[in-house]
């Protein structure tokens, strides 16, 4: 899902380009077209007020070549691995940090241990619970190792806590939400609002087998509504008009064209969109239920990392309070480490939902296959 360049040449253009000029450095989804994060240029930078820069990352014996495989919008020009790797090669003068994009994202990697194929990388980053989930299914060898001890990860907020195994380690999250134009909708506040006949024909989503926010919109309706009662749901929504197009991207593109008012989208869409007050009022967060669902990414060191120690020490750095205020303006997501302050202009424009929720990965065991399974076959027939 790249946001940050569709959003620039879709509508949000002078304001990407005002967030790039201020920059001073550098799947959920089975076929890779929508990881859940996306960067977005630089905006300002105040106030870490954590202790976790204090954090030991460095080690002088620490060196070589670190592999990190990840998804496109992480890497290139302005993104948040730019931004690590160039800082993170300052620090460690013998390492060098080398990118890689899995045109299928984690599931490449999960094809290659069923063939008993090589693991070329040591580190992934881009992960959800939901791909941990899949990835422990499919394999009968753990894929990701134990994170071991990474400093930093005492100060990560309790809520993102994806992966009881220790393999995973958040570094950002975002909140799924919906994005509705007020000059042409009023905010449905709940779930049950986008049932009745004045939203009909006004709902754009994506498709829950390829896109992050298409999956994590499903699993939010599962918890607000069960997971007996979730497909009625869905058949109320259907029956109302609601659109699922294939991912992210033409859903928010067909939004901007006014198709529809409403997409399901991110909290942080303000973000892009706050140089005028109409693009404002055109780009509203709504939280259904007071809810946004909690979409975190990780990190986590493969089983036959040929760097471990490297691997341990980047994820100390990533959760530094500089490198999570540069990845969340860069991702334009929220920080995964407590008390850490992106700039005033992200935390005014970047909304967090009153009540977040979401499933763990205990929750998603055993059912998001199943749900999700269910869910293409009622799409499909209707």
């Amino acid at each position: 899902m790249k946001r940050r360049a569709f959003i620039r040449r879709a509508g949000g253009g002078a304001v990407g380009a005002a967030l790039l000029a201020g920059c001073t450095s550098g799947d959920g989804s089975t076929n890779g077209s929508d990881s859940n994060g996306s960067a977005t240029g630089g905006a300002g930078r105040e106030g870490n007020t954590t202790g976790n820069t204090t954090a030991t990352v460095g080690s002088a014996k620490t060196g070589g070549t670190l592999t990190v495989a990840t998804y496109a919008s992480f890497t290139g020009e302005d993104t948040a691995g730019a931004w690590l790797k160039s800082a993170f090669e300052k620090r460690h003068s013998n390492a060098t940090v080398e990118f890689q994009v899995p045109e299928n994202g984690v599931n490449q990697f999960v094809q290659r241990a069923q063939q008993g194929a090589p693991i070329d990388a040591d580190l992934y980053v881009g992960l959800n619970t939901s791909e941990l989930v899949r990835v422990r299914r499919q394999l009968d060898s753990p894929l990701f190792r134990s994170s071991g001890t990474v400093d930093g990860t005492d100060a990560i907020k309790q809520t993102l806590d994806v992966d009881p195994r220790g393999r995973a380690i958040p570094y950002d999250t975002g909140y799924i939400t919906l994005v509705y134009d007020g000059t042409k909708v009023d905010e449905p506040r709940s779930f049950d609002a986008l049932t009745k006949p004045r939203y009909a024909n006004e709902l754009i989503t994506e498709n829950a087998q390829q896109s992050d926010p298409g999956r994590a919109f499903l699993l939010w309706t599962v918890l607000a509504k069960g997971e007996d009662g979730y497909l009625d749901y869905w058949r109320d929504l259907l029956d109302n008009g609601v659109r699922v197009l294939a991912d992210w991207e033409p859903a928010y593109q067909a939004f901007t064209d006014g198709e529809a008012p409403m997409v399901v989208s991110y909290s942080t869409d303000q973000v892009y969109y706050h140089d005028s007050k109409a693009q404002l009022r055109r780009h509203q967060v709504g939280f259904l239920d007071g809810q946004g669902y909690a979409n975190p990414e990780a990190m986590a060191a493969f089983a036959d990392a040929e760097n471990p120690d490297l691997a341990r020490e980047f994820m100390s750095f990533v959760l530094t309070d500089r490198a999570q205020s540069e990845i969340a303006v860069r991702n334009v997501q929220f920080p995964a480490v407590k008390g850490v302050s992106p700039g005033r202009e992200f935390e005014k424009y970047a909304k967090e939902p009153p009540n977040p929720v979401t499933m763990s990965y205990d929750d998603l065991a055993g059912s998001v296959g199943g749900w999700v399974e269910d869910w293409s076959r009622l799409v499909a027939s209707s």
